[in-house]
């Protein structure tokens, strides 16, 4: 290589050669940026969501446009990897399409929605545009101490984690603001070591925390009210530290969702349903007074042996009125079925049944202690459909999950 260099007048001038130890330093840098840069494998092709599971959005919520990923923020859920991860580094690029947005990237979670809520159980990073505090700031007079829009790390529904360094119980603040603003993009480096979350954001690190509980388990973009988009996404895995079962997050069961969260779309409806039940908000509602059996929500798919996954929330009743008592239905063919009273539920808050139905036997479990066992009638035929109702008062069913056995 020539040493003649341009100068500031255009004019060609002598090069100094450079000097041994400088040179060192710079090829001692590039190789460190070489070995950090090995390893990482992309978690998105560009052309589809292979590797990815919709955990409890409606089909059009997550979906690939010009080379990213694209999640329209309607309903809130997560689009989560097929596989669990323990010990990486996870790196992306994202932005929000609209002042105030807000999303997040799921750590450790659970394969569906925790129990009354439409968020993974796991250590929450944080994706949140700068309008959203604004506007809290306009509403309020204040500057929130609760949260900020500079990556916090915290734990969720059932999730423990202790904070690093400046936080609000244990939500983890950034140490600096460094976060862009819709529509520009941002940059995450996420380093999740033996339980220790670590976030850098746009080429430093700003928060995290240790002990977390889980620390294996499967890694998710969230949808929550507002488009968003994720690109170039990879990781690099690290030695496995061997977590123990109750550090490591349930592993997928198949179980797939049934419910968009949107509108009715895979239930039978009708002029009945129609006046009795309404969709949307991740929640099926019951109106009260209409558990009638033609208000029955059927699903437009048949099961056989297969396990189902509800959460059920009934009104409070009224002094002199007997409690509501969700209801489902298992193999409903021309009309006829069998209900299962799913009782023991505490009004107000929601609980989370699981039903197995294998052969003619069922098995019901609410809030993962079995509480009911059946045996359904000899001429129940093998396949039906699944169908909800209640014994008359409302009713709202969230997180709404089946798979075949």
């Amino acid at each position: 290589m020539s040493n003649l260099i341009a100068s500031d007048t255009g004019q060609l001038s002598a090069r100094k050669p450079m000097k041994p130890i400088l040179l060192t330093l710079l090829l001692a840098t590039s190789s460190e940026l070489a070995a950090d840069d090995a390893g990482f494998v992309p978690m998105f092709n560009g052309r589809d969501l292979s590797g990815w599971v919709n955990a409890n959005c409606a089909p059009e919520t997550w979906s690939v446009r010009e080379g990213v990923i694209h999640c329209t923020g309607q309903p809130t859920g997560a689009l989560r990897t097929e596989r669990q991860y323990e010990n990486f580094i996870l790196e992306a690029e994202w932005r929000h399409l609209s002042s105030g947005g807000n999303s997040g990237i799921f750590i450790w979670g659970t394969p569906i929605a925790a129990p009354g809520v439409p968020f993974l159980r796991g250590i929450e990073v944080q994706v949140l545009d700068h309008g959203y505090a604004e506007q809290y700031e306009k509403e309020t007079g204040k500057k929130s101490d609760w949260f900020t829009t500079h990556g916090d790390v915290f734990p969720i529904h059932g999730a423990t984690m202790k904070p690093f360094g400046r936080h609000h119980g244990d939500r983890s603040f950034p140490s600096e603001e460094r976060s862009k603003r819709s529509p520009e993009w941002n940059h995450y480096r996420i380093i999740c070591t033996n339980g220790v979350i670590r976030l850098h954001v746009n080429g430093r690190e700003v928060s995290g925390g240790e002990d977390c509980n889980y620390r294996k388990g499967y890694l998710a973009l969230e949808s929550e009210g507002a488009p968003v988009e994720f690109r170039n996404v990879k990781i690099k895995e690290l030695p496995a530290s061997g977590a123990e079962g109750a550090l490591t997050a349930p592993v997928d069961a198949g179980l797939r969702p049934i419910f968009t969260g949107l509108d009715m779309r895979g239930w039978k409806t009708n002029a009945a349903t129609a006046a009795s039940w309404k969709a949307g908000g991740n929640r099926l509602a019951l109106k009260s007074g209409t558990a009638k059996p033609g208000a029955v929500l059927w699903t437009e798919k048949d099961f056989g042996d297969a396990e189902f996954v509800l959460d059920c929330r009934s009104e409070k009743p009224a002094a002199d009125k007997e409690a509501t008592k969700p209801i489902a239905y298992v193999r409903g063919v021309d009309g006829k079925s069998t209900q299962i009273i799913l009782e023991n539920t505490t009004p107000g808050g929601f609980q989370r049944f699981s039903i197995t139905l294998k052969g003619r036997e069922v098995f019901v479990k609410r809030n993962d202690q079995e509480v009911q066992r059946l045996t359904l009638p000899a001429d129940v035929p093998a396949r039906g459909g699944f169908g909800l109702g209640s014994n008359g008062g409302a009713v709202e069913f969230m997180n709404l999950y089946a798979r075949e056995l």
